[in-house]
């Protein structure tokens, strides 16, 4: 009972100490706080938009102790270096007039959609025209029971080169054929590279990426905190 009413004192030191410690290691174990895409995107969709350009993704990943916001934007002719700069201050200005980010360091990434990009809107379709794409069908006109056999079967790929495309459907050059399809017939189109288009690809690609780190941080800073 002395014995140990006499270290009864010294308990709470070393279980302070050690408690310490462990809140300290809790802390710095605590997850990079993240923040919804949705809500993102409703913030910077008018300024892409007011610049003609549309937010085609928005993605938020953990990098350490930051924050790496990746964004993706398009617009009918492509987009330039110079452009991605530009909407690059914009956006990061809005970022951080809004506080939306948080106190959390981040850094913010912009770019133009790779030729990996998957053809899933008529803009899509629109800004492919010219290119030689590969898609899916997804309908059959062949009746009910060929729709209900046509899961068990891979779907039939149809691969052309885009020659218009609009509100409602797209029209493929098949093999010298003109071939229309409406946009429900047709699962997710992807543009195949070319080989005299390698070279055009590959710098449309790097370039965004090369640019999209231009500008980045919390409250205005190159970095972030």
């Amino acid at each position: 009972m002395r014995g140990d009413s006499r270290h009864a004192p010294s308990r709470p030191r070393r279980a302070s100490g050690r408690d310490t410690d462990n809140a300290g290691a809790a802390r710095e174990r605590q997850p990079v706080p993240l923040v919804e895409p949705d809500d993102l995107a409703r913030l910077l969709g008018p300024v892409i938009h007011a610049s003609g350009m549309d937010l085609e993704t928005v993605r938020v990943s953990p990098a350490g102790r930051r924050r790496l916001l990746r964004l993706v934007v398009d617009a009918d002719g492509g987009v330039g270096l110079d452009r991605i700069a530009e909407i690059s201050r914009e956006v990061s200005a809005r970022l951080d007039a809004s506080g939306i980010m948080g106190e959390v360091p981040y850094t913010l990434e912009v770019s133009s959609p790779g030729v990996d990009r998957p053809l899933t809107e008529p803009r899509h379709w629109r800004r492919a025209q010219g290119r030689l794409v590969s898609v899916p069908l997804t309908a059959t006109t062949d009746g009910a029971s060929s729709r209900r056999t046509a899961a068990a079967r891979p779907a039939p790929t149809v691969q052309g080169r885009v020659l218009l495309a609009d509100d409602t459907g797209v029209t493929l050059d098949v093999d010298g054929d003109r071939a229309e399809f409406d946009y429900d017939e047709l699962g997710p189109g992807r543009v195949q590279v070319e080989f005299g288009r390698v070279a055009e690809d590959t710098v449309d690609d790097n370039g965004s990426q090369a640019a999209n780190r231009a500008q980045s941080g919390n409250g205005g800073s190159q970095d972030g905190h």
